[in-house]
């Protein structure tokens, strides 16, 4: 299994209720919540660079997919349903033949690709917590992406035989090459460019044929 290295957790507040009871609490609606072993967890609101990588990487991913007919990309808050959780990922992706498991409320079971922007307060959980829950759940693949100051991070982890993840190594050019979207690439250098690079730009470099 892969070995994370985490930084000083940042204290989360957890208040203790079913999930029935969390689908109904009133600070649900207007503070970001997820649902973990009997327990809602409130954080922080993303701050605006984190809102702006989200926006670059779902409309990416999205246009990609869109030009495939590959699925279904989602940006939070979006439920997430698993076994012993109610999640929220930045963003997630649902293949086309597994939109069934799509309610008009949240997805039942596992995406196919679930990414995390690391934020001050979000280490711990996205390395360790939510990392270990959705190889468990069986998502596919998992993309972290950490642009804090500082940090410029980018790693990818598909599911390995053993259900668990393992690192995608970065090809000759390194560049990241996805398995949930065929023919996708992505150069990690283009998530720490201020600003970000125009979504519409990058996808004729990865589709030379695109409109």
């Amino acid at each position: 299994m892969v070995q994370q290295t985490l930084e000083a957790p940042v204290v989360e507040q957890r208040v203790p209720m079913t999930y029935q009871e969390w689908l109904l609490w009133p600070e649900s609606q207007t503070r970001r919540s997820e649902w973990v072993d009997g327990a809602a967890i409130v954080f922080m609101p993303p701050k605006l660079p984190h809102a702006l990588m989200t926006t670059f990487l779902a409309r990416l991913i999205a246009d990609f997919s869109d030009r495939h007919d590959l699925g279904q990309v989602i940006a939070s808050p979006a439920e997430m349903r698993l076994p012993a959780s109610a999640r929220e990922p930045d963003i997630f992706f649902v293949k086309t033949e597994n939109l069934w498991r799509m309610t008009p409320e949240r997805l039942v079971g596992p995406a196919d690709l679930a990414i995390e922007l690391i934020s001050a307060d979000s280490v711990t959980r996205d390395r360790r917590d939510k990392f270990q829950e959705y190889a468990a759940a069986g998502v596919p693949e998992y993309w972290l992406v950490d642009s804090r100051p500082g940090q410029h991070r980018a790693d990818f982890y598909a599911l390995g035989p053993e259900g668990l993840y393992e690192p995608i190594p970065l090809d000759a050019e390194g560049r990241f090459a996805s398995g949930v979207f065929p023919g996708f690439w992505l150069d990690p250098a283009w998530l720490w460019q201020d600003p970000l690079p125009k979504p519409r730009d990058l996808l004729r470099r990865i589709v030379p044929d695109a409109v």
